[in-house]
């Protein structure tokens, strides 16, 4: 059960976000800001929009560092002590995940850690580096140093044991990046060998959590993008199918894993499942409804991280009906095989998409470091 649904059990959900948490949906904000942050704003979410978590990316951290006025006394401290731009955005990007941990607290506590996380993510130039992601992701959880945190590896093949070590050492992951289910599948078997090496050492892994970042929307623009190379016409009823069908089969790929006997030995020594966390679920195409991604993907032990629009949007007018994805699962792999029957290789899909994704992650973190670098500038 989540917090959110903990906290309003007492009452009948007032909307669908509501009824999202009492399916065993957590609802976090797929975005962070200092003046989020410190004018009561993202309080105000957790407080009338069920949210009881928080992620971020290096494009949301550039975002919210154009808005200089929030980070002007933080930035005049850098530029005296003479901080490079990297050394300036970590410590911006830090504070920021800090303070916002602190204001989850209390949900991390009622949940007993399931809930109520803030993830930062390392630098993603490291993802195709093992051992410096590794270093990075130590570094991070000691220099927040709190319970809630999440850090944020990529799910890419460098990425995997940096995974297994994180976990290994007590750090609570955020696997992002995932597209794919085989990769998913290995993402899993991480985080499971992260938890046995853990327990070997001695380490309660009661307090290690997990979630598994599977990013769902790029999923349709690429493969609608091939269908329409294909020639396949919108009448044949494949355009805007794949990422739902690809997030339920990796459902399934979830439940799964905890149908085995390794699973059950580890949650009799105390572990937590890694929670499927449904990312990227703005809409794309403004063909689709804009909740597409939040009511077409619902079952318990599921995190749905919103961008702000997609949250009010499901709000003000979603729908959460009485379909769960373990319903859903067979209609979903005959989606799939339909897609393959007229040309579609999904585990290429998927693998352009990592790709892509490293990429617009690397591009986003070079222009926050211009940004942070002219702001330190412009104050000495």
């Amino acid at each position: 059960m989540t917090a959110s649904s903990d906290a309003s059990s007492a009452d009948a959900p007032l909307s669908a976000l509501g009824d999202l948490s009492a399916a065993g949906v957590s609802v976090w904000l797929d975005d962070l800001s200092r003046s989020r942050i410190r004018t009561g704003d993202l309080q105000r979410l957790i407080d009338t929009r069920d949210v009881v978590g928080v992620t971020t990316n290096p494009s949301i951290f550039d975002a919210a560092l154009a808005d200089g006025a929030a980070y002007a006394d933080q930035l005049d401290q850098l530029a005296a002590a003479g901080a490079s731009a990297a050394e300036a955005v970590r410590q911006l990007t830090t504070v920021d995940v800090a303070e916002a941990a602190e204001l989850l607290r209390p949900i991390y506590e009622q949940s007993n850690g399931v809930d109520g996380r803030v993830s930062i993510e390392v630098d993603p130039f490291l993802a195709h580096d093992t051992e410096a992601t590794l270093t990075q992701a130590r570094d991070l959880w000691r220099e927040i140093a709190r319970p809630n945190l999440m850090v944020k590896i990529p799910g890419t093949e460098e990425g995997l044991p940096a995974i297994a070590d994180a976990t290994a050492a007590g750090i609570s992951v955020n696997v992002t990046l995932i597209f794919g289910v085989d990769r998913y599948r290995e993402v899993i078997n991480a985080y499971l060998t992260g938890l046995e090496r853990a327990h070997a050492d001695g380490i309660d892994i009661s307090s290690i959590h997990s979630v598994a970042s599977f990013f769902v929307s790029r999923v349709d623009v690429e493969v609608n993008k091939r269908l329409d190379a294909l020639g396949v016409s919108h009448d044949e009823g494949l355009h805007n199918t794949a990422a739902l069908a690809n997030a339920r089969a990796a459902y399934q790929a979830f439940t799964d894993s905890l149908d085995t006997e390794r699973w059950r030995t580890l949650a009799q020594r105390g572990g937590n499942p890694q929670r499927p966390l449904w990312a990227s679920t703005g809409v794309k195409d403004p063909e689709l409804p804009d909740t597409t991604y939040v009511t077409g993907l619902v079952a318990e032990h599921t995190v749905n991280t919103m961008p702000e629009k997609t949250l009010e949007a499901t709000f003000d007018h979603g729908v959460i009906g009485p379909e769960r994805i373990p319903d859903q699962v067979e209609a979903a792999v005959e989606q799939l095989d339909r897609l393959a029957a007229v040309g579609i290789d999904l585990h290429d899909v998927t693998t352009v998409l990592e790709a892509e994704g490293v990429t617009k992650f690397t591009d986003a973190w070079t222009h926050l470091l211009e940004t942070v670098d002219t702001a330190v500038k412009e104050r000495r």
